[in-house]
């Protein structure tokens, strides 16, 4: 254990020191290659604001942790530890040099400056995880553990645990009343759970970790067991057995001194992620409305007219988040009818206009939803909002149809991306939709909004058949 925790240690070390040479070489790059448009004459002196930017960021780097050396992690995991990083590294270190006098406003070159620090920052991360897997590959760095009971958590825990060698483990084997034929051939029955205490005072040194999920029931076999590793050094796990009535992931919370199983893992009700969010928000809202909407509101509004009698923008009464309802407006792609707030569109509607036909298919009919944005009844990114009649229909025909609605609704949304945009004619459809909406709430980052975005955009100028 001991052994352990000094490896992870020398880690993080390691990762801060390179994190701090690539700082000051990239601040020395900036410096050379854009001289006073990056660094203007001031108070301070470039070797001051390289040492100033240097104990910024390693406090900001303490404060919020390394992850590279959790045994299971993923690039995303990565990425959006390294994006939280950069924000606070950021808004720190412009502060006070901003108060050393330094430069008034950041420059369009200092912000450049910090992406690219954060994109090299990943890069080096990823680089760094990739050799610490092969060290762990080949012995290095690894967390002996033991597990007591055996069930379908168990089981699940050890294949975490196994199936990438790199992840850092080596379960020695499992305890239990009997042996359990579901477990992998692979690994070892040790025993009954009275036999835990001896087997760890035997292989003192060799164990790390006790993950032990016998029921409450039986607390005087688990106390003892909890007490004999409080007292040498091994880190003792509870897994709770819930999997007979819950086939799925669950997180846990602390209410008080309560602990708390949650089935939904929901990101954005963090305040941080919240915060984050909306300000991305607002200020792409405000961007696109004050600057390209004026001109697209103008040439399409008037196709839109010389098409068709009626408004330009259509709305209607849809369900947001927690099921409050709202205005959601667009661009009005068909002809005034009576079925609007009823009816899908489908491929060969009659109802739609040639105007309408071409800017549903290049997603420019949704364009206003930025209002929808900016007013806050709606995120860029996030599970579609539906007409209130089909919220009805499909909450009865589609079990958890009604948790993508513990988020705000989006323009665009990771089930869009997915293949799932455009009519539903058949149910399984519409579950896809909602699995991939759920998906998303769960796992809610905001490089992956990013992404969405991104992919978004390319569907857009490809053309999307499903687009009607």
């Amino acid at each position: 254990m001991l052994e352990i925790k000094r490896f992870n240690k020398i880690l993080m070390f390691l990762i801060l020191f390179g994190d701090i040479i690539l700082l000051n070489l990239l601040f020395a790059f900036f410096i050379v290659c854009f001289g006073e448009r990056f660094w203007a004459q001031g108070y301070i002196s470039p070797s001051h604001g390289a040492v100033l930017m240097t104990l910024c960021y390693a406090v900001c780097t303490m404060q919020t942790g390394v992850v590279l050396h959790r045994p299971v992690i993923r690039i995303e995991q990565i990425v959006t530890h390294v994006f939280r990083n950069m924000i606070l590294f950021a808004l720190l270190s412009i502060t006070l040099l901003s108060i050393s006098h330094w430069a008034g406003v950041p420059s369009l070159i200092t912000i450049l400056f910090y992406l690219v620090y954060g994109l090299v920052n990943v890069l080096y991360r990823i680089v760094f995880r990739y050799f610490l897997k092969i060290y762990r590959r080949k012995g290095g760095n690894r967390r002996g553990a033991v597990l007591v009971g055996a069930h379908e958590n168990m089981q699940e825990l050890y294949h975490v645990m196994t199936d990438d060698i790199t992840s850092g483990y080596h379960v020695l084997g499992y305890f239990d009343d009997f042996p359990f034929p579901q477990y992998s051939e692979k690994i070892e029955y040790l025993g009954q759970p009275h036999e835990v205490i001896a087997f760890l005072e035997r292989h003192r040194g060799r164990v790390e970790q006790v993950y032990c999920s016998l029921p409450s029931a039986r607390s005087e076999e688990i106390v003892p067991i909890i007490n004999y590793c409080e007292n040498h050094l091994i880190r003792f796990f509870s897994v709770p057995n819930v999997r007979n009535y819950l086939k799925r992931r669950m997180w846990f919370e602390l209410l008080g001194n309560v602990p708390v199983l949650s089935i939904h893992r929901e990101p954005l009700t963090m305040p941080e992620n919240r915060i984050l969010k909306r300000a991305f928000d607002v200020v792409c809202s405000l961007l696109f409305i004050f600057t390209l909407f004026p001109f697209i509101y103008l040439i399409v509004g008037a196709a839109i007219r010389l098409n068709s009698p009626g408004p330009i923008f259509f709305k209607q009464r849809r369900s947001g988040e927690d099921g409050r309802e709202f205005w959601c407006y667009k661009f009005r792609s068909m002809r005034m009818n009576k079925d609007s707030d009823v009816l899908q569109a489908t491929e060969n509607d009659p109802r739609k206009t040639r105007v309408g036909e071409f800017i549903r298919k290049t997603s420019i009919d949704e364009l206003p939803q930025f209002i929808n944005v900016l007013k806050g009844d709606m995120s860029i990114v996030g599970p579609r909002p539906h007409m209130l009649k089909h919220t009805e229909e499909y909450a009865r025909l589609i079990n958890k149809f009604m948790v993508r609605h513990f988020a705000k609704p989006g323009i665009t949304g990771w089930a869009q991306v997915s293949g799932f945009r455009g009519e539903t004619k058949e149910l399984w459809q519409m579950e896809g939709r909602v699995m991939r909406d759920i998906w998303y709430i769960e796992n809610w980052t905001f490089v992956l909004d990013l992404y969405i975005i991104y992919r978004t955009v390319l569907n857009a100028l490809r053309g999307e058949k499903e687009a009607y």
